[in-house]
């Protein structure tokens, strides 16, 4: 038995109606709440590094500490018996009246207490300015 023999079956169809409001919707909220950035264009000059390699080396004395545990003070060795020692050589090269820059060059093997017993020396010695040289891991 065919009960639906007489009735046509409609075809289905989407309406985009609804969808379109949906997404107009969105957009229109989106659009509303969106703070839009105004950069201002500030016309900002920065410095630029123009300099020469010093002529003139400043007040500094360097200091040398190698893997075998030697150390020397602006290219002379010194024995190292104690921190005092080597603080009282920290004086000897140093220019009276003058506070330099102690500059600890250290081998990448030297023990770590070497370096260590150059900054105790320097501050015995009443040197409050240390700082250390780097060597850049570039061609060779």
């Amino acid at each position: 038995m065919n009960f639906r023999k007489g009735q046509r079956r409609e075809d289905p169809e989407i309406n985009l109606i609804p969808f379109i409001d949906v997404l107009l919707v969105i957009l229109i909220f989106l659009m509303v709440t969106t703070t839009y950035s105004k950069f201002t264009e500030l016309q900002i000059t920065l410095p630029t590094a123009d300099a020469e390699k010093a002529v003139e080396q400043p007040n500094q004395i360097d200091v040398t500490v190698d893997a075998k545990g030697n150390y020397t003070v602006n290219g002379a060795p010194v024995s190292f018996r104690d921190v005092g020692g080597l603080a009282q050589s920290l004086r000897n090269a140093a220019k009276p009246g003058a506070n330099p820059v102690v500059v600890v060059n250290a081998d990448q093997f030297a023990m770590h207490q070497m370096v260590v017993n150059v900054m105790e020396a320097a501050r015995i010695a009443g040197f409050d300015r240390l700082t250390f040289a780097a060597q850049s891991g570039g061609g060779k």
